[in-house]
C-alpha cells in the first residue's frame, strides 16, 4: 500500500469516528463552550500523560509555538460554532453543513501552501453546494440559524486543516495535538465568561455527561485528530475536505438509529445528502493522484 492510499484509508477512519461527534455533541446536555472546553481539556491532559509529548514540547521553537498555539484557536472557533449549530438545528444538519468546506478548502489551500490554483478543486467543491442548499431547505425555518452558524463552522475547518497542512511535519503530531488543544482549551478558558449559557458559573457535568465526554474526547478527538495530522503528511487538505463530504453520511444514519431526527427532516434534505455523496466518490476520477507527496508543487 503506498502512503499516498493509506493516507486516504486514514482519513476515512477518521471522518468515520467524527462522523459519532455529531451524536455525542446532541447527546450532551452542556452548552456548546463549555463541551467544546471539557473535550480539548481532557485530550490535552491525557497528552501531556506521554513522555513523547513532553520531548516534542521541549524541542519546539517560539514561532512554531505562536504558529501552533494559533492553529489550536481556530481549531476552538470551529468546535465551538460546530456544537453550536448542533443546538441551534441538529446533529444532521450541523454535519452537513461540514461540506462546504471542500469550497472553502479550494481557495484557501493554494495561498497558504503556496501550491497551484486547480480549477477542477474549485470547481468540485462548488458542485456540492446544491445539495448543501436542498439540505438547508430540507429542514424547518426554527433551524435556519444553526445552518449560517454550521456554514462560519465549515470555514474555520477548512482553515485549520489547511495551517495544518502547512506545518504538519514540522513537529510530532502528539505534540502538535497536545499544544493546538491546550492552547484552543486556554482561549475557551478566558473566553467563556463571556459567552452566553455560561457566565460565572461554569456548567460541571453529570455522570451521563462525563462518560459521553470521554468517549468524545479520547476515542472522537484524540485518535482522529493525530492521526489526521499524519495522514495530512501526504495528501493535500482539499482532499480531506472532500473526504469529510462523509462526515454527514454517518452523522445522519446514527442521528436516524439514535435520536430518530428523521421526524424533523423533510426529503428534500435526502435528496441534498445524496449530491454530497456523489461529490465524494466522484472526485478520485477527477483529482488525479499524480501530484507531489507534499501536496506542494
Amino acid at each position: 500500500m503506498t502512503p499516498l492510499t493509506k493516507a486516504r484509508w486514514q482519513i476515512h477512519f477518521c471522518v468515520a469516528l467524527w462522523g459519532f461527534t455529531a451524536i455525542l455533541g446532541k447527546l450532551i446536555t452542556l452548552p456548546a463552550p463549555a463541551l467544546v472546553w471539557w473535550r480539548m481539556g481532557l485530550v490535552t491532559v491525557a497528552l501531556l500523560l506521554l513522555p513523547r509529548v513532553w520531548r516534542g514540547l521541549s524541542q519546539l521553537s517560539p514561532r512554531l509555538y505562536a504558529i501552533y498555539a494559533g492553529i489550536g484557536v481556530v481549531v476552538a472557533l470551529h468546535w465551538l460554532t460546530f456544537y453550536g449549530a448542533i443546538k441551534l438545528a441538529n446533529a444532521s444538519v450541523a454535519a452537513s453543513c461540514m461540506a462546504l468546506g471542500s469550497v472553502f478548502a479550494a481557495m484557501i489551500e493554494p495561498v497558504v501552501t503556496r501550491r497551484r490554483f486547480e480549477p477542477r478543486e474549485l470547481a468540485l467543491g462548488i458542485a456540492v453546494i446544491p445539495g448543501v442548499v436542498l439540505v438547508a431547505g430540507g429542514v424547518p425555518a426554527g433551524m435556519r440559524l444553526g445552518i449560517v452558524v454550521g456554514v462560519i463552522s465549515a470555514f474555520l475547518t477548512a482553515l485549520f486543516g489547511t495551517l495544518n497542512k502547512r506545518y504538519v511535519d514540522r513537529a510530532d503530531p502528539f505534540t502538535v495535538t497536545c499544544l493546538e488543544l491546550g492552547a484552543g482549551a486556554l482561549f475557551l478558558s478566558l473566553l467563556l465568561p463571556w459567552l452566553p449559557h455560561v457566565g460565572a458559573t461554569f456548567p460541571l457535568p453529570g455522570a451521563s455527561d462525563a462518560c459521553y465526554l470521554l468517549l468524545l474526547a479520547l476515542g472522537c478527538t484524540l485518535l482522529p485528530f493525530t492521526l489526521a495530522l499524519v495522514a495530512l503528511r501526504h495528501i493535500r487538505a482539499f482532499d480531506a475536505q472532500i473526504a469529510l463530504n462523509l462526515e454527514p453520511v454517518y452523522a445522519i444514519v446514527l442521528a436516524i438509529v439514535l435520536l430518530d431526527e428523521h421526524r424533523e427532516l423533510k426529503p428534500l434534505f435526502y435528496v441534498g445528502v445524496a449530491i454530497l455523496l456523489l461529490a465524494v466518490f466522484v472526485q478520485p476520477w477527477l483529482i488525479r493522484t499524480d501530484r507531489t507527496p507534499s501536496g506542494i508543487d
